[in-house]
């Protein structure tokens, strides 16, 4: 099994900036990619950003795109999330997720709340 636990969340301005992070543990040699997903209230959870293990692949969703980036560090076991210029509508819980490749993912974190004040 592959264990994922996130920090890094919390409460910033819109304009501001906040950093996630997700350490993984457990048969990390079954994962190829990492990915952060959010939910919003009353919205379905939807992909943010993933890159591969290696980390020649990443993927963004459109909205977050030029403002996110995601970045890994493998001795660490680690990836991030470093969002910039954050909006009120980037409001959400933040999952990160591993998987065997940048579109299917099987192991989740149990989140972190991103809360952006106009």
């Amino acid at each position: 099994q592959v264990q994922l636990v996130e920090s890094g969340g919390g409460l910033a301005q819109a304009g501001g900036s906040l950093r996630l992070s997700c350490t993984v543990s457990g048969r990390t040699f079954s994962i190829y990619a990492m990915g952060w997903f959010r939910r919003a209230p009353g919205k379905e959870r939807e992909f943010v950003a993933g890159i591969s293990w290696s980390g020649g692949s990443t993927r963004y969703a459109g909205s977050v795109k030029g403002r996110f980036t995601i970045s890994r560090a493998n001795a660490e076991n680690t990836v991030f999330l470093q969002m910039n210029n954050l909006k009120p509508e980037d409001t959400a819980v933040y999952y990160c997720a591993g998987g065997h490749s940048l579109s299917t993912y099987s192991s989740w974190g149990q989140g972190t709340q991103v809360t952006v004040s106009s």
